[in-house]
């Protein structure tokens, strides 16, 4: 793969060739997003002892966080991608899939399938200031919070009621679900303002890992957790957020087929000029 600094994407941008060769972006090996998004659109196959193999071309430039995946493709009218919906902003444009739009309206009445549960992964004997955050993430007052920007509530429990505690927890993991966690950390802050929360961004399986180290309270994960993960954590679903697939605004798709997708992000549609318009 070819790996991309950070400094490297923002100077160069994706490489696309002349013409219009797909530049495709694709995140790092690591990534809850990544690994949602090659299982969801067939990326993801099989070897001849059926183990999962991940078919992502070579020819991807390779990012390490979603703000870098919508600046990459923003500054490049070749470029596609792939983020979180709840992620989405102006600067980029997000394809229909088979016809459908990327939006909340849609997964929610089952339309467009692209979507994946956002987990926090803990082990035992919480903390109580990592039990009291957990209690209101889940609470009404939080799932309000996690639907005002944009994703999918995921419980329907009653009002925070918590306990207030003192103290200072660390919460750390996918870059995908670290914008709504940080809207979740400040509204609990202003009920709580005894509390002390840090949360240090990375990929799901570098917060899986934290966890289970116990350098992290709270690990962050943008897919299912692994059958090794959960031998040591317990998951659990805080939100539904869907994947959207990106391009530059200037270019003319505005629907592709999820079959499409499949083979730019295996190689084997290499133009803009074999997608139907």
């Amino acid at each position: 793969m070819l790996i991309a600094s950070i400094l490297t994407v923002l100077f160069t941008g994706c490489s696309g060739g002349a013409n219009n060769d797909i530049a495709v972006v694709s995140r790092e090996d690591g990534s809850g997003t990544r690994g949602a998004f090659i299982e969801l659109f067939g990326v993801e196959g099989k070897d001849a002892e059926g183990n999962k193999v991940d078919n992502t071309t070579d020819e991807a430039t390779i990012v390490n966080s979603t703000s870098v995946v919508i600046t990459t493709v923003a500054g490049n009218k070749n470029c596609i991608g792939y983020i979180s919906l709840g992620s989405l902003n102006d600067t980029v444009k997000a394809l229909k899939i088979d016809d459908v739009e990327a939006s909340v309206d849609n997964i929610k009445n089952n339309t467009y399938k692209a979507y994946r549960p956002f987990n926090i992964a803990t082990k035992d004997n919480l903390s109580e200031l990592a039990q009291d955050f957990i209690d209101y993430i889940l609470s009404s007052d939080g799932q309000e919070v996690i639907e005002a920007v944009g994703y999918i509530a995921a419980t329907e429990e009653g009002p925070y009621s918590g306990s207030k505690p003192s103290g200072k927890i660390v919460v750390g993991g996918s870059s995908s679900v670290t914008p709504v966690m940080e809207k979740l950390k400040e509204a609990y802050l202003k009920v709580n303002p005894n509390a002390d929360i840090e949360i240090q961004i990375s990929d799901s399986t570098t917060g899986m890992l934290g966890t289970i180290e116990g350098t992290l309270d709270i690990g962050m994960a943008s897919r299912e957790l692994k059958e090794s993960e959960l031998e040591s954590l317990t998951a659990t679903v805080i939100a539904l957020d869907g994947l959207a697939v990106i391009v530059n605004k200037e270019n003319p798709i505005d629907n592709i087929t999820s079959e499409e997708v499949r083979r730019i992000f295996t190689g084997e549609i290499v133009s803009w000029d074999e997608i139907s318009k």
